[in-house]
């Protein structure tokens, strides 16, 4: 009786047959697999993503998605050579190519000019000022507004549309104002008018029409935004007499009743 032998050619060709099945299969499935990850990943199937610079964000938003491109705003701008609230850059570009689903990001125009805090202009040269409120943006009109003042060539009062401006008063960027500028005393004689109840715009505007200006400003007590300050003691005191450009100081404060009550000891002095 003959012995069978561990290996033979049978064997072999079962496994053989085993190799190359298991071979085909992979291959049908790497074949399947990389089919359905072209069609998954859309891939060599792209579109023209449209320019949309100059356009609002809603337009440039329904044009996008109109080609299936996803948007996002991720910076604003300020430039005055476009219209506000438009896209001013995007990424991608206009006519690159870009698959459905991609995620544009767009740069849109400020809808409004940034505003800027007014500096103290007050006692600065008329040169210095117009460098400092160019440097923020400002326009600074040509012509100046003459005041009689202490000193010659300080600045006395800054105006928009022929609105004084008070420091730290928000005011857009690219807004003209015109700068109040002495020219030094006069040699008249003016009587000091009572400015006790006033806000420090009123104030200051009834001293100018006087030919005085407002110097030292003092408050009782820290500012607040939202209540307004009125004067509750000038110095000189109303009725005296300075020459044409000198000052005079004003003290404010937020307590009504103060300013009131110093208002009718004022007209009780007159009366006496």
């Amino acid at each position: 009786m003959s012995k069978k032998k561990f290996w033979d050619k049978q064997d072999t060709y079962f496994v053989i047959a085993n190799i190359a099945a298991a071979v085909i299969m992979a291959g049908i499935v790497l074949t399947c697999l990389i089919i359905w990850l072209r069609g998954y990943t859309q891939h060599g199937v792209e579109i023209t993503v449209a320019d949309v610079k100059g356009l609002t964000r809603e337009q440039a938003e329904l044009v996008l998605h109109d080609q299936g491109l996803k948007t996002q705003i991720v910076d604003s701008t300020y430039s005055n050579k476009v219209p506000f609230g438009t896209i001013v850059d995007q990424d991608p570009k206009g006519a690159s190519h870009a698959k459905q689903g991609r995620m544009v990001y767009l740069t849109i125009n400020a809808s409004g000019r940034p505003k800027v805090a007014m500096p103290n202009m007050q006692d600065m040269s008329y040169r210095q000022a117009e460098t400092t409120l160019r440097g923020l943006g400002l326009k600074v009109d040509s012509v100046y507004e003459y005041e009689p003042s202490a000193y010659r060539d300080l600045v006395l009062d800054v105006k928009a549309d022929g609105v004084s401006i008070q420091p730290g008063d928000l005011i857009e960027q690219g807004t003209k104002v015109r700068l109040v500028v002495g020219f030094g005393r006069g040699t008249s004689k003016v009587i000091v008018p009572n400015v006790v109840g006033l806000t420090l715009q009123d104030a200051r505007s009834l001293l100018l029409s006087r030919r005085l200006t407002v110097g030292a400003i003092n408050y009782d007590e820290p500012q607040q935004d939202s209540i307004p300050s009125l004067v509750y003691s000038q110095a000189p005191e109303a009725g005296e007499q300075l020459t044409e450009g000198e000052t005079v100081a004003l003290y404010l404060s937020v307590d009504i009743e103060k300013s009131a009550t110093a208002g009718t000891d004022n007209e009780d002095e007159s009366w006496f």
